[in-house]
């Protein structure tokens, strides 16, 4: 009896340990795939409804949500290609300027926007000379979170600070922006993809060692600043 138990715990353990991966991939899939088909859904619920009222039975069956979904995501998809693709032609750079160009008088969606390609712009990009991820002492003194820096600039004192932006897990979408004086921070030796896999997987993915030095080596006017 006691030997049937401990077969039925280990078995429970191993299904544990076999689902949760999978769990946390579709978990990231689901999230991924909503954002990019909420993308064209509207595009394509237009599209599928002006069918459907030539064409009722084929607009009955393309009217499925989950096909709605589909199309939507693969639209999407095909339309990020076609946008990078474009990018790196000069009909399309041209395109793509005028489109910035307008962003750029409206008020508040020229900030959204200015922000937000500078962020992707920063994380893709990989500096010379400096750590981009970081450890740093948040949310208590004991503890240590995963952040990625941003900037470094000065205060009016002259004292270096860092902004430090701390993403969530597994969905690093969200997260706090910390401004942290640049002795604080602890350097490591992570690349972006790393950093990313550690918090998609909820610090199952990672080496056993965290590879992080004792201290922040980059001084003010380095490239986090352009």
């Amino acid at each position: 009896m006691a030997k049937r138990q401990l077969y039925i715990k280990r078995y429970l353990i191993t299904g544990l340990l076999t689902f949760v991966p999978l769990w946390l991939t579709w978990m990231v899939f689901k999230f991924v795939f909503g954002l990019l088909s909420e993308v064209s859904a509207p595009l394509v619920a237009g599209f599928v409804s002006l069918l459907g009222s030539t064409w009722p039975t084929t607009g009955k069956l393309l009217g499925q949500p989950w096909l709605i979904s589909l199309l939507a995501f693969v639209i999407t998809v095909v339309s990020l290609y076609l946008v990078g693709f474009a990018a790196n032609f000069v009909i399309g750079r041209r395109l793509i300027d005028g489109m910035e160009s307008l962003i750029e008088r409206i008020p508040i969606v020229h900030s959204i926007y200015g922000g937000t390609k500078k962020l992707m712009s920063v994380l893709q990009n990989k500096p010379s000379g400096t750590q981009r991820v970081v450890l740093i002492n948040f949310p208590s003194p004991e503890m240590k979170s995963i952040g990625f820096v941003t900037r470094v600039f000065r205060d009016a004192g002259g004292r270096d600070l860092a902004a430090v932006y701390v993403p969530t897990t597994p969905n690093p979408t969200g997260g706090y922006l910390e401004i942290i004086p640049v002795e604080q921070l602890t350097a490591t030796d992570w690349s972006i993809d790393q950093a990313m896999a550690f918090l998609l997987s909820a610090g199952a993915v990672g080496a056993d060692v965290l590879p992080f030095t004792a201290q922040w080596n980059s001084p003010v006017g380095n490239d986090l600043r352009h």
